[in-house]
């Protein structure tokens, strides 16, 4: 084998695992077909939980110094969820996708893993063993197990032959980078004859000037993905949504996106697996790509490391897909939801109307906003696991910290389970698995629980000790 994992694609779902198994100790190999990163924005919001597992691997911090990024409220189908701000410690907060893949890059990079560029898939074939690659020129690179994080036009998927059903485009939106003059932007607008503008914060450009994403659309702007987009297009939608209060100042990059929404039947075959675009690809609301794709790469990056290492139970990397393909579906039907309230194409339907002002009126309720902030935060998520049905805390995220004595944060920098034991009752049991778990009893007034790698509650207080989910989740005792 020349490394354990090959990842090809080194956006942020590639770069994500790349880490993920740097922190588990697998050899890994990340390449990608560009010749030089792209400076693009694309996406440009980080949720609540992404937030919170990079924080779990000490990557917060670095990264929201290495610019302005503010915080902002979440929203659904444009409606602003003001009830929910504040609710969760670590607030959406407007990072572009390229930050986050230059600081990620420079972070591998300074631990000795570099990103191989230039390096262009044409065919692929596994074994009982593992699987090798082939890239343009001959060159060969043999792994156990090779990860797709190749985007929604994956040349793995391609290769695989892998079923992508759903729906194909329909319709196209303009998504630019822009700065703009004039009186203070409202989020979300919608002009009486269905046109429409999205402005969200981009922090600032080297010359400290506020930089803002721009989506618009509406009647006759859904052209081809190929035709360019220029300043005109651009200023004649702002001229449809804001009349003369607002200018463009600057059109830093534009491109249109489509409102195709596509998922792929299974995350794995065999030793290959898909994450991020190359599984999911859905219209861009919400940066609910990107940060599905991180969170696909910090699921799967630790039972990759686990299966390397040798300890894996049977049927852990099965989990993979159980576990993230009902959240990719989850979030094709909430994009696909906001879409059509959204009137992206600005029909002005009565039907889609009338629905909208439904549907915004129950916002109202501080209970429909929480729902919905669930869902997009990402901290509601709660995967199906064994003893889920008797547990409230089974399955979720280990609870926000907040000002209490168990900090997440910090324990699970190491990427291993921990095992919270506030009595100190589980020091026996605890040592049959200490290669692949921490034992931590400095969490008065906690319950004991059991946490995965990925930060999620995999066992919580039930009487029969923790014995049965250690197994579970981390294999045979040593």
């Amino acid at each position: 084998m020349d490394t354990d994992v090959l990842i090809v694609g080194a956006g942020p779902t590639g770069m994500t695992l790349a880490n993920e198994l740097l922190v588990a100790g697998v050899s890994a190999v990340l390449v990608d077909k560009l010749a030089r990163r792209s400076e693009l924005s694309k996406a440009g919001g980080v949720q609540s939980r992404t937030q919170e597992a990079f924080d779990q691997r000490g990557l917060l911090e670095p990264l929201l110094a290495t610019g302005d990024y503010p915080a902002g409220t979440a929203h659904f189908a444009g409606i602003t969820l003001t009830l929910t701000r504040g609710r969760h410690r670590l607030p959406w907060r407007s990072i572009p996708q390229v930050a986050i893949e230059g600081f990620l890059e420079a972070h591998l990079a300074a631990r000795g893993s570099r990103v191989r560029r230039d390096h262009e898939l044409t065919d692929l074939a596994q074994d009982a063993d593992g699987v090798t690659a082939t890239f343009a020129g001959g060159a060969r690179i043999r792994c156990r197990y090779l990860v797709a994080a190749d985007g929604g036009h994956s040349t793995v998927r391609s290769l695989l032959r892998a079923a992508f059903p759903g729906r194909p485009g329909t319709a196209t939106t303009v998504a630019a980078d822009v700065r703009l003059g004039g009186d203070e932007l409202p989020t979300h607008t919608w002009s009486p004859d269905g046109h429409w503008v999205h402005v969200f914060p981009l922090g600032t450009d080297p010359q400290g000037r506020p930089l803002r994403r721009l989506a618009m659309g509406g009647p006759g702007r859904s052209l081809p993905r190929d035709v360019p987009v220029t300043a005109d297009e651009i200023r004649d939608g702002l001229r449809g949504a804001f009349g003369s209060r607002v200018e463009l100042l600057e059109l830093r990059y534009a491109r249109r996106i489509t409102n195709a929404a596509r998922q792929v039947a299974q995350y794995r075959h065999g030793r290959v697996f898909l994450a991020g675009d190359a599984a999911h690809v859905h219209l861009p609301i919400g940066a609910q790509g990107m940060n599905t794709g991180i969170q696909d790469a910090l699921n799967l990056g630790w039972k990759l490391g686990a299966a390397v290492h040798g300890w894996a139970p049977e049927g852990l990397l099965d989990t993979y897909h159980a576990e993230r393909h009902p959240v990719g579906a989850g979030v094709l039907r909430n994009v696909q939801a906001q879409s059509l309230l959204m009137d992206s194409e600005g029909t002005r339907a009565p039907d889609v109307t009338a629905a909208r002002e439904l549907f915004a009126g129950m916002t109202h309720l501080r209970d429909v906003q929480y729902h919905l902030d669930d869902m997009l935060s990402g901290m509601g998520l709660r995967y199906a696991m064994p003893g889920a049905e008797d547990e409230p805390l089974v399955g979720l995220p280990a609870p926000d910290p907040g000002g209490g004595p168990v900090r997440w944060h910090e324990l699970l920098r190491s990427g291993r389970g921990v095992l919270l034991d506030p009595d100190d009752g589980f020091a026996k049991v605890a040592d049959l698995w200490s290669d692949r778990v921490d034992r931590v009893c400095r969490a008065e007034g906690t319950r004991p629980m059991l946490v995965r790698p990925d930060g999620y509650v995999c066992w919580a207080g039930s009487p029969d000790g923790p014995e049965a989910a250690l197994g579970h989740w981390f294999g045979a005792p040593k």
